[in-house]
C-alpha cells in the first residue's frame, strides 16, 4: 500500500515529468522550422506566414531572438485570451463546448473540494481507529487513510457529516449541471440560428428505399418526394458503393508519395537510378528502377480508377437503397427528417444528413437490414472484450506492485527494498503501467464502431466515447478497487447477491485512493503535458517534410493537425468526474488531484484548439446530452457505492436517508432531458422558417439548386467531376415545370424535375393518391 511519501515521489516524478514536457515543448514552439508543427490550422487558413522563408540561413532553423526565451510561458496567458464567441467563430461549436466540460468540472469539484477538506478531512483525522488498528492486529495503513472514512469508527455517529455532505454535493453538482445545460442549449440554438448557409440544414438522409421492377432507385426517390413533399423537395443524390475506387484512390496516392520519396532521392543524387525489390516491404523480389516501377503503377492504377468510375453509376448492385435529398427550404427538410414518410415504419425511413465532411461514406454502403445483426455482434464482442481484458490488467496489475516483483524475480528483492525505488514502484509504477495497457484501445473501439455501420464521423466518436467509459468503469474502476485476480473478481460477483456488490465495492474503495491518485498523475498530468509537445507529429512532419514534400499542398498535408478525438478525450474527463464524485465523501485528499487536472487540461486544450487541431466536423455541440447522462451516472454511482460502504459500518441509523438521493438525481436527469434535450436532437420549424425568411430576404436569386446538387456526392467522384463542364443551367429551377412521363403504369403523369427544371408543379390530391408508392 502507498504512503504518503510514496505518493510525494510520485508526484515529483509526474511535476518534473509535466516540467519537461511543457519546457520543451516552449523552447521547440518557438524554432521557425516548428512553426508548421505548432500552429498549423493558422497556415490552413492563410494567416501565417512561414518563417523559414526569409531571413539568414540559421534564422531560418533557430530562433535568434533571446528575449523570447524569457517569455517562454506566455502561451499560457495567451491560450485564455480569445473570448467565447470568437472561439466559436475561430474553431467552432464543438471545440467551445467541449472546453466547457473542464470548466463544469472546476465549477463542482473547487467547492466540494473547499467544503470537504473544511468539514470532513477533520471529522475523520480526529479518529484513532486506524492507529489502534494497527497496534491491535495485522491491519496496514498510512497518512492517507486517515484522512478517509476509514478512519471513523464502526457505527459513530460521525456518519452523518458524511451524509449531508453528499445531499449538498449532489444538489452543487445537479445545479451546475443544469445551469450548463440551459447555456449550451441556448448556445447551440443561437449558433444554428446564426450559422451561415450549410448543405446539411436542407438535406435528409433516406434509408432503406424500398425496390421497385419498374423503375430505378433514383427514379423511385425522385417520385416520391415530388408526390409527397411536392413543394419543398429540390433534388438528390443517390448512394453509391464506391468503397473499391476509394482503395484504388487510396492505393493510387501511396503510390504517388513512393514516387515522389524517390524522386526526390534522385534529385539529391542523380549520378545514381534508385532501385528497389517488389517482394513483399521490399524484402526480396525483382529488383526494378523504382521511379520507372512506380510511373508504370500509377498509369496503371489510373486506367483502373477511370473505369471503376465509369462501371459503378451504370451498375445496379452500386447503387444503396439510400439517398441524400435537398429540399428548398430548411423547413421542408425539417418537416421530413423529424416525420414518419410511409405507413410502413421499416421503408423511407429519414434522419438528418450529416454535414459533407461529417459522412462517413465506407459505411453508406452496408445494407439497411445488416445493421442490427452487425450491432448484435458488436455488443457481444465488447462484452467479452470488456471483461476478459480484466485478465491481462490484473496480471500486469499484480507485477507492477512490490510483492508481485518479489514473487516474479527474487533476486530483485535486495534492490526494490530500496526506499527510493520501493516509492516509485508503489507510487508510480501501476499508474504507469495502467495507462500503456490502455494505450491501444481507443482503436480497437474505434474499428467497432465503424463495423456497426454508424455513417457520420461524430457518431463514430460519440459511440466510441461511451464504450470508452463504460470499459474504463468496469476495468479501471471496478477492476482496481476490487482485490483479487481478474477470475476472483468474476466469481465473487457472480455468488453473491446483487445487493451485496455495493458493499464488496464500498468496502475496497478507500483502500485503492492512493492507486487512483497516482494514476491522475500519470494520466492527467504527465499525460497532459505531453499532449502539447506533440512528439509524434513533429516527428513525422519532419520526416514527410524531408522525403516527400514538394510543392506547398504536399506540406500541409504533411503538417496533419488532426483533430480533438472526442472518442478519447471525452471518456478520460468522465473517468475523473467518476472519481472526484466517488471520493469526494470517502477519500477528499484525491479532490485536490483532480482539480489540477482540469486547471491544466483546460489550458493546454484551449491552446491547442486555437493553433493546432482542425475539427473534421461540425455537429453544434450535439454530444451534449452524452456528457451530461455520464456525470448523471456517475453520481448515481457514488451514492449506491456509498450506501454501500455506510452499510458495512454498521451506520444502520443512518443509512436510510441515502436512499432518497439517487431518486431524485435520477428525477432531475429526467426533467433535465425533458426540459432541455429536444434542442439537441429536434430543430424547432421556427427557427426554420425564421432562418428561410431572413435569407429569402437577403438573397432572393440564390441559385440553392447548383449550391447542393454536388453537396454529397462521394469525394472520390469529384476529382473527375471538377474536369467536366456544367451541363445546364439551373437559375430558373423555381419557376418552371414540365410533365414528366414515368416508366411505372400506375404514374403516367408524374410532375417530375427536366433536365433543365429543378422544380415541378404539385399534383392534385386525387393524383397524388393514386401516385403513392405501394410499400
Amino acid at each position: 500500500m502507498a504512503t504518503l511519501g510514496d505518493i510525494g515521489v510520485s508526484a515529483a516524478i509526474n511535476i518534473l515529468s509535466a516540467f519537461i514536457f511543457l519546457l520543451a515543448f516552449a523552447f521547440l514552439r518557438l524554432q521557425p522550422f516548428n512553426d508548421r508543427v505548432y500552429f498549423p490550422k493558422w497556415y490552413l487558413r492563410n494567416l501565417r506566414t512561414d518563417p523559414t522563408t526569409s531571413g539568414t540561413f540559421v534564422s531560418k532553423f533557430v530562433n535568434l531572438d533571446f528575449s523570447s526565451y524569457i517569455r517562454f510561458l506566455n502561451w499560457m496567458p495567451e491560450a485564455l485570451k480569445m473570448p467565447e464567441p470568437a472561439l466559436i467563430e475561430h474553431a467552432g461549436l464543438d471545440s467551445a463546448v467541449y472546453l466547457r466540460i473542464y470548466l463544469v468540472g472546476l465549477k463542482i469539484f473547487v467547492p466540494i473540494a473547499f467544503v470537504a477538506w473544511s468539514i470532513l478531512v477533520p471529522v475523520n483525522w480526529t479518529n484513532s481507529t486506524l492507529e489502534d488498528a494497527t497496534k491491535f492486529s495485522n491491519v496496514t495503513a498510512s497518512n492517507i487513510d486517515k484522512l478517509s472514512i476509514s478512519n471513523i469508527p464502526t457505527g459513530s455517529q460521525r456518519f452523518w457529516s458524511h451524509i449531508l455532505m453528499a445531499y449538498a454535493f449532489t444538489f452543487w453538482t445537479c445545479y451546475v449541471l443544469m445551469k450548463e445545460y440551459e447555456t449550451v442549449a441556448s448556445m447551440r440554438l443561437q449558433f444554428l440560428a446564426s450559422e451561415k448557409r450549410r448543405p446539411d440544414q436542407f438535406t435528409v438522409l433516406v434509408k432503406n428505399v424500398p425496390s421497385d421492377p419498374d423503375e430505378s432507385t433514383s427514379e423511385l426517390v425522385e417520385h416520391f418526394f415530388l408526390v409527397n413533399h411536392p413543394d419543398h423537395y429540390l433534388t438528390h443524390q443517390v448512394v453509391y458503393d464506391a468503397n473499391k475506387l476509394d482503395k484504388l484512390v487510396k492505393k493510387k496516392k501511396k503510390l504517388l508519395n513512393w514516387l515522389v520519396y524517390y524522386q526526390n532521392k534522385y534529385t539529391r543524387n542523380s549520378s545514381q537510378r534508385p532501385f528497389m525489390k517488389t517482394g513483399f516491404l521490399g524484402l526480396w523480389g525483382k529488383k526494378v528502377d523504382a521511379i520507372d516501377h512506380h510511373e508504370s503503377e500509377v498509369e496503371k492504377l489510373s486506367k483502373e480508377i477511370a473505369v471503376e468510375r465509369e462501371r459503378i453509376p451504370s451498375d445496379p448492385k452500386s447503387i444503396m437503397p439510400a439517398a441524400f435529398v435537398s429540399f428548398k427550404t430548411r423547413w421542408g427538410a425539417a418537416v421530413c427528417a423529424q416525420t414518419q414518410q410511409s405507413r410502413n415504419p421499416t421503408i423511407w425511413l429519414t434522419e438528418w444528413a450529416p454535414e459533407p465532411r461529417d459522412v462517413y461514406w465506407h459505411n453508406l454502403a452496408i445494407p439497411y437490414v445488416s445493421l442490427t445483426v452487425r450491432r448484435l455482434i458488436i455488443a457481444v464482442a465488447f462484452f467479452f472484450l470488456t471483461f476478459f481484458f480484466m485478465i491481462p490488467i490484473a496480471f500486469v496489475q499484480s507485477l507492477a506492485t512490490i510483492e508481485g516483483i518479489e514473487k516474479a524475480a527474487p533476486f530483485l528483492k535486495s534492490v526494490i527494498e530500496m526506499k527510493f525505488i520501493k516509492s516509485v514502484i508503489q507510487g508510480f509504477l501501476p499508474g504507469i503501467v495502467l495507462k500503456l495497457f490502455l494505450m491501444f484501445l481507443p482503436t480497437i473501439l474505434m474499428i467497432m464502431s465503424k463495423f456497426e455501420g454508424y455513417n457520420s464521423l461524430s457518431s463514430l466518436e460519440r459511440i466510441s466515447a461511451s464504450r470508452y467509459y463504460l470499459f474504463n468503469f468496469v476495468n479501471v474502476f471496478l477492476g482496481s478497487i476490487i482485490a483479487g485476480s481478474a477470475f476472483e473478481q468474476l466469481d465473487s460477483f457472480i455468488h453473491q447477491s446483487a445487493n451485496e456488490i455495493p458493499k464488496t465495492i464500498g468496502v475496497a474503495i478507500p483502500m485503492r485512493a492512493t492507486f487512483f491518485i497516482t494514476y491522475i498523475m500519470v494520466d492527467g498530468w504527465a499525460g497532459i503535458a505531453g499532449e502539447i509537445l506533440m512528439l509524434k507529429p513533429l516527428i513525422m512532419y519532419h520526416l514527410k517534410n524531408f522525403f516527400l514534400v514538394k510543392t506547398e499542398k504536399d506540406r500541409e498535408e504533411a503538417m496533419d493537425p488532426g483533430s480533438l478525438g472526442f472518442n478519447t478525450g471525452e471518456p478520460r474527463i468522465q473517468f475523473y468526474f467518476l472519481l472526484g464524485l466517488v471520493y469526494a465523501t470517502v477519500t477528499p485528499i484525491i479532490l485536490p488531484f483532480i482539480i489540477i487536472f482540469f486547471g491544466l487540461a483546460y489550458v493546454v486544450f484551449r491552446h491547442q484548439i486555437i493553433n493546432v487541431y482542425n475539427q473534421e466536423y461540425e455537429s453544434a455541440a450535439a454530444f451534449w446530452p452524452d456528457v451530461h447522462g455520464r456525470v448523471i451516472s456517475a453520481l448515481v454511482i457514488s451514492q449506491v457505492l456509498l450506501m454501500g460502504l455506510m452499510s458495512t459500518k454498521k451506520a444502520a441509523p443512518s443509512t436510510p436517508f441515502l436512499i432518497a438521493l439517487p431518486i431524485l438525481t435520477i428525477w432531475f436527469n429526467r426533467f433535465c432531458k425533458g426540459r432541455y434535450e429536444s434542442a439537441f436532437v429536434i430543430y424547432p420549424l421556427q427557427e426554420a422558417m425564421r432562418k428561410d425568411t431572413l435569407e429569402r430576404a437577403k438573397e432572393p436569386n440564390l441559385n440553392l439548386k447548383g449550391y447542393l446538387q454536388s453537396a454529397y456526392i462521394h469525394p472520390v467522384f469529384k476529382a473527375s467531376e471538377d474536369d467536366e463542364d456544367d451541363e445546364i443551367n439551373d437559375d430558373k429551377w423555381e419557376n418552371e415545370s414540365v410533365i414528366v412521363p414515368t416508366k411505372r403504369q400506375s404514374r403516367r403523369n408524374t410532375p417530375a424535375p427536366s433536365k433543365i427544371s429543378g422544380a415541378s408543379s404539385p399534383p392534385s390530391l386525387p393524383e397524388a393518391v393514386q401516385e403513392l408508392p405501394q410499400p
